[in-house]
């Protein structure tokens, strides 16, 4: 029972840390281990909401929730007998599992057929520049840049974009798009969408999806800022939202006119570094998140 009630106050906690975490100002200061911090609450929350359920459910068996979940998969008999609200949490705790594990595979799924439709209508209407080599190029007069993510990665730019950028703004852009390839921000994405899938009437989902969609904008801008000059992709975001950019195909990962001007900012007028005291606490926060939930799934409190 104690376990059930730990997990349901982490869960709680991992909730409104969600909630506070959404207005946080210092996350633009240091995206990266922003969305690290995110994906420990992400993760968290969903082992501690899915936990406790199945932590009551189980406790007839006097075991933690793995222990119990083996035993009765295997048919032994508990040490107390079933009751109406044991078997009621474990019906919605098992369905809640099931939706988020289901809908994390569903969107994986739909976004691997996007990707693998797209590389092949660009196989059709896409060529290559030689001003920008191993960049496939659109012959769209519309201002476009993105990649398509995955193992046989594009970078995707349109004649309209090649005409509105100058040489050095979209070198930055590149850099950029290379920085999502690179470090596969489609993947760090993934599970916020598929949480926004399963819970589409929580304010929470939307938010954590929107800000974890603009740290994730930011750390490739920093990534691109150490091979251009960061007055140059600041450039071309204004261009891009000025001119207005062509909608990202699904699936894929673009430049967009959502929250430029907060990018544009930062990139001309950067604030400090998070302190050290700061990184290493964040670090541990999220280190304790993915670690105590699993470990309160095996243990018996």
């Amino acid at each position: 029972m104690i376990t059930a009630v730990v997990l349901a106050a982490l869960a709680m906690a991992c909730g409104l840390g969600s909630w506070r975490f959404t207005t946080a100002r210092w996350t633009s200061r240091a995206p990266r281990l922003a969305i690290i911090v995110w994906q420990s609450l992400g993760v968290a929350w969903g082992l501690a909401t899915t936990g406790a359920m199945l932590a009551y459910a189980v406790q007839p068996y006097e075991t933690g929730v793995l222990p119990g979940l083996l035993a009765f998969a295997r048919g032994e008999q508990p040490v107390h007998a079933w009751d109406p609200l044991h078997v009621l949490a474990l019906i919605a705790g098992l369905t809640a599992l099931a939706v988020l594990v289901v809908v994390l595979i569903m969107a994986g799924l739909q976004a691997l057929r996007a990707r693998r439709r797209h590389r092949m209508l660009l196989a059709l209407i896409s060529h290559e520049n030689p001003g920008v080599p191993g960049v496939r190029v659109l012959d769209h007069p519309g201002a476009a840049a993105y990649c398509v993510p995955g193992l046989r990665s594009q970078v995707v730019v349109s004649e309209g974009a090649l005409k509105l950028l100058s040489e050095d703004e979209m070198a930055a852009v590149l850099a950029h798009e290379a920085a999502h390839v690179r470090e596969r921000h489609d993947l760090v994405l993934l599970p916020f969408a598929a949480l926004r899938r399963a819970l589409p009437w929580s304010k929470v989902a939307a938010d954590a999806q929107s800000q974890v969609e603009l740290l994730v904008e930011m750390a490739a801008d920093d990534h691109a800022r150490r091979y251009c000059s960061p007055r140059r992709l600041a450039t071309a975001l204004l261009r891009f939202g000025t001119a207005g950019a062509m909608p990202t195909p699904h699936g894929m990962m673009g430049v967009h006119a959502h929250n430029v001007m907060a990018r544009v900012d930062r990139l001309i007028k950067p604030g400090p570094e998070l302190a050290t005291s700061a990184r290493y606490g964040f670090i541990a926060l999220s280190v304790t998140l993915l670690t105590i939930t699993p470990f309160l799934w095996v243990i018996q409190l």
